[in-house]
């Protein structure tokens, strides 16, 4: 008598899990969060609870809810981590723009200067709203993020184009950052950092090999070689002139620094860092000397408290130290700062100033931390992604927030001179939430497409599927 016993060799296409559901719980404190701000800020300034609480959450969830939506069906495998982020400080910066806009100094100062003082908040959560609405059509339109590279040179020539417009427009506290027609404003460099960081991908995957090649070694340094340095002086020389045509300090900060973090990337030569900084400081010091803003912003760096010695200049910077230094460790607490002395930018580029105050050092360590973890998961996902033009771009995307965080918080901080750029998320302004939900849109593509699992290889005609087993 015999017995037989089947067993059958299947193949599991299962991947890894998509982490969907470990979003929308994170995204659920990322608008409980900036509701309970909300509501500290309101019982700080009235000792009741505000009348748009309510409003507020429904609104800030109704945003989150639906772009949560969007990742699952259209980047199921996406890093679950970047849409609460976005979403956490996007919130927290409309309830510090809201509490601001209760100043009454702000008011007095803007009737001052001859203008009716308007409420920010409304505006930046209309701004928050396409923000999100962008964010969702980059996630629709853009199938895969490789489709990108196709556009270069393309995206060169748009480049340029963002970045020279500001020069036909009227300068605005000595900086030609912004092109206005007639109530409407805009800030191209915000978007000139997607479009060119795309340019530089681009580039560095096919030249990397020559760029990578080095010709002698000096003090531990591999150099490279003289008809290499072509691209990075090129680079250099075209931020060197957004400096100088438009003062602009930050914008060719950004730009020149994201070039240099990307060409070492691609190339993996330390040398690179060091030319780059090189040539960043002499630029910078070479432009300070003969540009009168650029000097005033090196003086104010310096020395920002000689504003009350001599009576020139602004205290913009000196209010910000003093806000920080009064915030101590714990902060004075949400609507119980003095951050409005600032004046008109406190909502803008000094926003950082009433975190330092209202919430102290641990809470200025908190925001860094949340840019930080941003950053981070567009590092990872560019160590994740299976191809080199996505590497390449989810590092010079996460490279150039990056940039963008140091370069404004040193300012604030006086550990660099100020650069006039904003805070993402944080910060009042259009352009920048706009931009700011776009580059997250295209990190979050990428890290879907490197997360997705492989499709599972077609079983062999030929593969024996059963086995039998005979005692």
């Amino acid at each position: 008598m015999s017995s037989s016993t089947t067993s059958t060799t299947t193949i599991s296409t299962a991947g890894p899990p998509s982490r969907r559901n470990t979003e929308l719980a994170m995204l659920a404190f990322a608008v409980i969060i900036p509701v309970f701000a909300y509501a500290n800020v309101g019982l700080a300034l009235s000792d009741e609870m505000p009348s748009g609480m309510l409003s507020y959450g429904l609104g800030l969830g109704l945003l989150a809810g639906i772009g949560h939506i969007v990742v699952r069906k259209f980047a199921p495998y996406a890093d679950p981590l970047l849409l609460p982020l976005a979403t956490l400080l996007n919130g927290l910066g409309l309830v510090l723009i809201w509490r601001l806009d209760q100043s009454e100094r702000l008011a007095r100062a803007a009737a001052s200067q001859g203008f009716a003082y308007q409420a920010s908040a409304p505006n930046q959560l209309m701004y928050s709203a396409m923000g999100v609405a962008f964010f969702i059509a980059v996630l629709m339109l853009l199938k895969d993020h490789r489709i990108l590279q196709r556009y270069t040179y393309i995206s060169m020539a748009g480049a340029l184009v963002l970045l020279v417009m500001p020069v036909f427009f009227p300068a605005k506290f000595g900086a030609r950052i912004w092109v206005t027609v007639g109530s409407f404003s805009i800030q191209p460099a915000e978007f000139a950092k997607i479009v060119i960081a795309v340019f530089f991908a681009g580039y560095l995957m096919v030249k990397r090999d020559a760029l990578a090649l080095a010709s002698r070694r000096f003090m531990g340094l591999y150099l490279p070689r003289g008809r290499d340095l072509g691209p990075i002086l090129v680079v250099w020389a075209m931020s060197i002139l957004i400096l100088v045509f438009e003062t602009d300090l930050g914008t060719s900060l950004l730009f020149f620094g994201m070039f240099v973090v990307m060409l070492y990337v691609a190339t993996e030569r330390t040398s690179w860092i060091v030319f780059g900084l090189l040539m960043s400081a002499v630029g910078a010091v070479g432009v300070a000397t003969f540009e009168p803003h650029v000097q005033q912003r090196v003086d104010a760096w310096l020395d920002p408290f000689a504003v009350y010695e001599t009576g020139q200049g602004t205290e913009q910077i000196a209010q910000a130290l003093m806000a920080f230094g009064s915030g101590g460790v714990m902060g004075t607490g949400l609507g119980q700062g003095n951050s409005d002395l600032i004046g008109f930018a406190a909502n803008s580029d000094f926003i950082l100033a009433t975190v330092g105050e209202e919430l102290g050092l641990a809470g200025t360590m908190a925001i860094l931390l949340l840019y930080g973890l941003i950053v981070e998961r567009g590092v990872r996902t560019a160590l994740a992604a299976r191809d080199p033009f996505g590497k390449l771009l989810a590092i010079g995307l996460s490279a150039a927030f990056g940039i963008q965080v140091f370069v404004v918080a040193g300012g604030v901080m006086g550990l660099i001179p100020l650069t006039g750029m904003t805070m993402p998320f944080l910060a009042y302004g259009g352009s920048s939430v706009l931009a700011n939900w776009a580059l997250i849109a295209i990190l979050i593509k990428i890290s879907d497409t490197a997360r997705r699992p492989a499709p599972a290889p077609a079983p062999s005609p030929d593969a024996e599927m059963t086995q039998v087993v005979r005692p």
